[in-house]
């Protein structure tokens, strides 16, 4: 009999990542859109390194550095009761760094694609930057929030070397879907392993047919 389990925390992973993600993403996505500052090519360099960084690379670093063992990590556990290493709270925080990319390139080519004179405009009827960023800008870039949205909540589904490296293999704490079928795989119960992969396919395939359906017009040309 399958365990549920794994699949129920993979989403609840997701979801939360998710939301995190585009609080952190929108402020980070308009200062790379707008900023002239010199370090901006720095700091899209690093928001940009998981694509290209082995995930492993990037668990391992998180694995050293939130270590009670190491002088930051032993600070986390003992000024703010945080033991990010093998816990939920630490597959979030590493799930956010990596998947951080998908949320905010796209938020970031959208905004940098609106006309100029959308914010001028907006600046000059008086509104402030936080105002024109909630009621003109991001209403503009639907469709980038969506695929950034979107993105993110696939990707963290996906995860595999980040959340085993950082997360290990807890039941009901730390065992994703990922690691799940990883398991199995290893136990030789390839049915149980293709039940697990199934069901992921699935929800992936039809979260993003529906972003390609609604970013290529399909369904409102359906809706009419």
């Amino acid at each position: 009999m399958i365990d549920w389990s794994p699949l129920i925390l993979t989403f609840k992973l997701a979801l939360i990542t998710t939301i995190l993600l585009l609080l952190v993403g929108i402020p980070l996505a308009y200062w790379l859109a707008y900023s002239k500052s010199k370090i901006k090519p720095v700091i899209e360099t690093l928001v940009s390194m998981p694509l290209v960084l082995p995930p492993t690379v990037l668990g391992f670093y998180l694995l050293i550095a939130f270590s009670p063992n190491n002088s930051f990590g032993n600070w986390l556990n003992e000024w703010l009761g945080l033991r990010l290493i093998f816990s939920f709270e630490g597959l979030v925080l590493a799930s956010i760094l990596y998947s951080l990319p998908f949320m905010v390139q796209p938020i970031q080519s959208g905004l940098a694609a609106l006309p100029k004179q959308l914010k001028e405009a907006s600046y000059v009827l008086g509104k402030s930057k936080l105002r024109t960023a909630i009621k003109v800008l991001l209403p503009n870039i639907k469709t980038a929030l969506l695929t950034g949205t979107v993105l993110s909540f696939a990707h963290t589904i996906g995860e595999f070397g980040v959340v085993l490296m950082i997360g290990g293999n807890i039941p009901g704490k730390t065992k994703v879907a990922s690691i799940a079928i990883y398991d199995e795989v290893e136990a030789l119960n390839y049915n149980t392993a293709n039940i697990y992969s199934l069901i992921l396919l699935g929800i992936t395939f039809s979260i993003l047919l529906i972003v390609y359906l609604v970013n290529g017009g399909y369904l409102k040309k359906f809706s009419r």
